[in-house]
């Protein structure tokens, strides 16, 4: 790896390939298997940097494709980088903008060359490709930068998804040669949607460039919890064993548990904050839609047992009436607990992992075995 990051494994389940680690970065160090809240336009939504790092977190996100719209790479710069800018002084990753080829699929223009997107914001069309996204994350600053990749959703026919990870793999190199900063460890990006064997080729052509650290994305896109977990039986232990592995995207805690059993480190999702701010609490047992009439007079707290400030101070039929209410509390209270949810419940991984005792963790966690269910997510889960 790079001189300025290490990384190095603590733990090893017997047999097994869930593994515990710690990975240093310039601005500190991530215990692993990590969880990463997304802080898509600069902002973990509705909380400060103090109360996502009080959650347990160590590691944030921020997206390039919103950054460099608003307010733009240049002017995170110019205000000394993207820690500085968001008053985050830990580690920080940045995805490259390459999922919002699949997410803003009505508006953009794919080729060899790159993506042009009609604006969100405003309807203009800009231009992203390998050597813009990769410039851009290095005015940015973050610690960990993402290679620019293609996307293709779930259900895409093999054709156009193994022109994906072609593609992938030439805009990886292209990555490579734009970087040009050594304080930012540039990671590389395999896609080949549920075909094991594109999957197989993509992974071996990247591992081939020596990224410091390697990405699985194009999960959680519209194929089956089933295929998601086949993929990652088949790839995560045939990336380099002394690389972090990130699975982008994917925050489901049944999603999370079979891919760090399959050898996964790292995780990104929206959902703790989206569903936060749709009155959607996760809890151990499974979720709470806290709208619901059957709250209205309870006074006990969303999680008996879960020590977020959220827990420790307002019940649940308090919580319902900001909601019903409009007022902001609400969200701003459900996020805090979700994000400490999810810290929780990496730490307990983390805890058992040494021991294999998978038995245990659902005990302590039975939603970690609700796979296949819906109920975790409100809107989606794009950044």
């Amino acid at each position: 790896m790079m001189p300025m990051f290490r990384f190095e494994i603590t733990a090893q389940e017997p047999r097994g390939r869930a593994r515990c680690g710690v990975l240093t970065t310039p601005h500190g160090s991530v215990r692993t298997p990590a969880f990463v809240p997304v802080g898509t336009s600069g902002s973990v939504k509705g909380v400060w940097p103090d109360q996502v790092r009080d959650s347990g977190a160590e590691i944030i996100l921020a997206n390039t494709y919103h950054l460099c719209q608003r307010p733009g790479a240049a002017v995170i710069e110019r205000l000394g980088g993207l820690h500085r800018f968001m008053g985050w002084d830990g580690p920080m990753l940045t995805d490259s903008g390459g999922y919002q080829v699949f997410s803003l699929a009505g508006l953009n223009q794919i080729t060899d060359q790159g993506v042009s997107f009609r604006s969100h914001i405003d309807g203009q069309w800009l231009h992203l490709d390998p050597t813009s996204a990769t410039r851009m994350q290095n005015q940015l600053g973050a610690d960990i930068i993402m290679a620019f990749d293609q996307c293709p959703p779930g259900d895409a026919e093999r054709t156009l998804v193994a022109r994906a990870a072609e593609r992938t793999v030439r805009w990886a190199r292209q990555c490579q040669a734009a970087h040009r900063r050594d304080d930012q460890a540039l990671f590389g990006i395999v896609q080949g949607g549920v075909f094991h064997d594109l999957r197989q080729v993509c992974a071996q052509r990247l591992i081939e460039l020596d990224f410091p650290g390697y990405a699985i994305g194009g999960l959680s896109v519209g194929e089956t919890h089933d295929e998601m977990v086949a993929v990652l039986n088949e790839l995560a232990g045939k990336l380099p064993a002394d690389r972090p592995r990130y699975l982008m995207g994917v925050g489901m805690p049944a999603d999370i548990l079979a891919a760090v059993r399959a050898g996964i480190d790292m995780f990104d999702c929206v959902l703790p904050t989206r569903n936060g701010r749709n009155a959607y609490a996760f809890t151990a047992a499974g979720g709470l839609r806290l709208r619901n009439e059957q709250y209205r007079h309870q006074d006990r707290p969303i999680e008996a047992n879960c020590p977020c400030p959220t827990c420790r101070r307002f019940g649940r039929g308090y919580l319902r009436h900001l909601f019903l209410a409009r007022e902001m509390l609400g969200p701003i209270l459900v996020t805090v607990h979700n994000l400490w949810f999810f810290q929780r419940f990496m730490a307990r991984m983390r805890d058992l992992i040494p021991a294999a005792d998978w038995v245990r963790m659902l005990a302590d966690f039975p939603i970690a075995g609700q796979a296949g269910t819906d109920d975790t997510v409100l809107e989606g889960a794009s950044k």
